[in-house]
């Protein structure tokens, strides 16, 4: 792809107001505001002009066409710098928002939040993240052109640019991604590095002393340096030269000043996090040649150069839709699959495919959803992950399919023993909105993914979690893989939907609530242990995911004295326990409770059916950490869990140590019953 091609030669002033026009917008912004990051817009703003005004193709007045380039700002600290450009080149953001930046019901928050304004391609903002979640949109890219091919050129010819910071260059998560991408050839990821060597605490020395350029050549990457950020002739010449780059991703280390032009505080840590101050603006501007008011202030004909993004946008999405139509009328079956993915729809009867796993005896849930994987994938080829060197034991895998490489995007993705650049990267192939994916782990290493979850969970992107091994059920690997606390911190997570499946037949329900949901991302915890399928002929509503919890087995007089409440492999226990205590003649009630969020979705009147309030007498069962079971046994409840850490021994073993036996359920039963 070449750069835009100007009408004319821009003059040297009108290029410099340009430029000054963003940093302006940015200091102004910061300063109103008293708070943000004014040094950051101040160094790149000519780099970002570049990019921006001869590279990026974009139709403002359409943020969601499907062929424009991706910008993702990874130093989302430097927020004003996309929000003045976003303003600028006329996207739906008007110049008030800027002036209310980070301020409540402003669409202009500290850092970019996806879905806030148009243009926002990612929320960023925690170090690294955007960097890793354009490696996913590039993957995700490449895996959309395999499944609509063009004999031409691909239907999908969009770059993925980016400005990173050295502090996402320091984040472990920005590595792992960096290094995935290198070694499966993304070519249509460039990233602007922004090289000022300042962080917040002071120069990057006392802390950052590697070779940068040096590692990225090392991760296989096309690297670039411009020696001046302000050089707007370097930074075109490495822009095209990384836009002739087919084999690997670009990284541009571009030298800059932060804060440029602050008489005092360029290049200093004082201009990262803080307002200039009311002295110190007036002084830049004085420096620059910029009027000191108004505040805000934006050249006519600065701005009229930059809305010339608006006609050229509109000519390349024209001229876009155009090769487009031709494709589609030579490809109809294709055509008709982009148009079932661009609009969000799943095919007619899909849920037949689904495998029917009552006929199973036992299974481990971690078997039932690769099963369930492998079954929709024919009829759902939106359905795309793999697992960090995890899918034999995850059951991730999908038969028969490649794996996606550097010249084939096959749709079984190998990250490495990488989880968190296998969570942002997720997110980033979630972005798409065409495509469903997933990636698999131990339950335990959720805890490596924590930052890319909440990046997930915040732009309620959907994103499966497949996450095995989930209780110190999982045994000799001991207390270092056995989870505890991690449910309970996913469960914490707002707009995360756990889900720990009993049984085979609640692991296809589970997976079925997954493609269905598309409001934020789903956690599947699944057994390592074999587990007994719940037969339907004995249990009718056996498999009710979408309820989140139900009454399995009913006490017989339909009128409980007790209700056990249990989630995955403590199922079929709090089942042996109710058939021991109904021989003895007491009224127990199982409640199977796979999903608390999805519980908590439903009317009081059904979750007072499940869980009435005049029945006190509650048992919770769950090989996990206590926390949080206190909101469905109440005060005058009690709880089987983990309070402590696990221990290396055969499963059935710690499960017997730590209390989870029929016995000691009936003991406790027991208690809550004679009180």
């Amino acid at each position: 792809m070449s750069p835009i091609t100007e009408t004319k030669p821009k003059s040297k002033d009108l290029t410099e107001l340009a430029i000054n026009t963003i940093r302006f917008l940015a200091v102004d912004a910061v300063e109103k505001s008293k708070s943000g990051h004014p040094g950051m817009p101040m160094g790149m703003a000519a780099a970002a002009y570049v990019l921006w005004t001869q590279f990026l193709r974009h139709n403002p007045k359409n943020p969601q066409w499907a062929n424009r380039d991706r910008f993702v700002l990874s130093a989302g600290h430097g927020s004003m710098l996309l929000y003045a450009l976003l303003h600028l080149t006329g996207y739906d953001l008007p110049l008030e928002q800027l002036k209310n930046f980070r301020q409540w019901g402003s669409h202009t928050a500290g850092h970019p939040e996806y879905g806030e304004a148009p243009g926002i391609e990612t929320t960023t903002g925690p170090l690294g993240q955007g960097f890793a979640t354009a490696v996913g949109m590039a993957i995700a890219q490449k895996y959309l052109n395999s499944l609509f091919p063009s004999p031409d050129k691909p239907l999908l010819d969009y770059r993925i640019y980016g400005i990173c910071s050295d502090g996402d260059l320091m984040e472990g998560v920005a590595s792992e991604a960096a290094s995935l991408a290198g070694h499966l050839g993304l070519s249509s990821l460039v990233f602007l590095y922004d090289d000022n060597q300042i962080s917040l605490d002071g120069k990057t020395s006392l802390s950052f002393s590697e070779d940068v350029p040096a590692r990225f050549r090392a991760y296989n990457w096309n690297v670039l340096v411009v020696r001046d950020g302000n050089n707007t002739a370097e930074v075109s010449q490495a822009l095209k030269a990384a836009q002739g780059e087919s084999n690997r991703p670009t990284l541009i280390a571009t030298k800059t000043h932060i804060g440029y032009g602050s008489p005092n505080k360029a290049d200093t840590s004082e201009a990262h996090g803080s307002p200039l101050g009311e002295e110190e603006t007036k002084l830049t501007k004085e420096n620059l040649g910029w009027p000191l008011t108004p505040t805000f202030y934006i050249p006519e004909e600065a701005l009229a150069h930059f809305r010339e993004s608006i006609p050229r946008g509109q000519k390349l999405e024209n001229d876009w839709k155009g090769r487009f139509d031709k494709w589609a009328a030579s490809q109809p079956e294709a055509a008709k699959l982009w148009k079932r993915l661009e609009d969000g729809r799943l095919p007619d009867g899909w849920q037949k495919h689904i495998p029917d796993l009552s006929t199973e005896e036992k299974m481990a849930t971690r078997q039932a959803s690769g099963k369930v994987i492998n079954a929709l994938a024919p009829v759902l080829p939106e359905l795309v992950g793999g697992a960090a060197d995890l899918a034999t034991s995850n059951n991730t895998a999908i038969k028969g399919a490649p794996p996606f490489s550097k010249t084939v995007p096959g749709r079984n993705l190998y990250f490495g023993v990488r989880e968190h650049g296998m969570g942002a990267a997720l997110n980033g192939m979630s972005l798409s909105n065409m495509l469903i994916p997933y990636g698999g782990t131990f339950l335990i290493f959720s805890d490596y993914m924590k930052g890319s979850i909440r990046i997930a969970a915040l732009m309620k992107k959907r994103v499966v979690y497949v996450f095995t091994h989930d209780s110190i059920g999982l045994g000799e690997d001991g207390p270092t893989h056995q989870p505890i606390e991690q449910l309970a911190q996913l469960r914490a997570t707002p707009n995360v939907t756990v889900i720990r499946p009993a049984d085979a037949i609640e692991t296809a329900a589970a997976w079925q609530y997954a493609i269905e949901h598309q409001t934020g991302p789903i956690a599947l915890a699944l057994s390592r242990q074999n587990l007994p399928v719940l037969k339907k002929s004995k249990y009718p509503l056996a498999g009710s995911v979408d309820k989140g919890a139900y009454v399995l087995s009913e006490a017989k007089s339909g009128k409980p004295r007790l209700i056990l409440i249990a989630t995955g492999s403590e199922v079929s226990l709090a089942l042996a326990a109710q058939e021991k205590l109904v021989a003895e003649g007491q009224e127990v009630r199982v409640v199977s409770m796979p999903s608390w969020q999805i519980f908590e979705a439903q009317e009081a009147s059904y979750k007072e059916f499940v869980l009435p309030k005049s029945i006190t007498a509650r048992l919770a069962i769950e090989a996990l950490s206590v926390f949080g079971w206190e909101r469905y046994v109440g005060l005058e409840g009690d709880i089987i869990g983990m309070t402590t850490f696990g221990a290396s021994a055969p499963g059935p073993v710690v499960m017997e140590k730590f209390g989870f036996t029929v016995e000691n359920v009936l003991k406790r039963a027991k208690a809550l019953l004679n009180r």
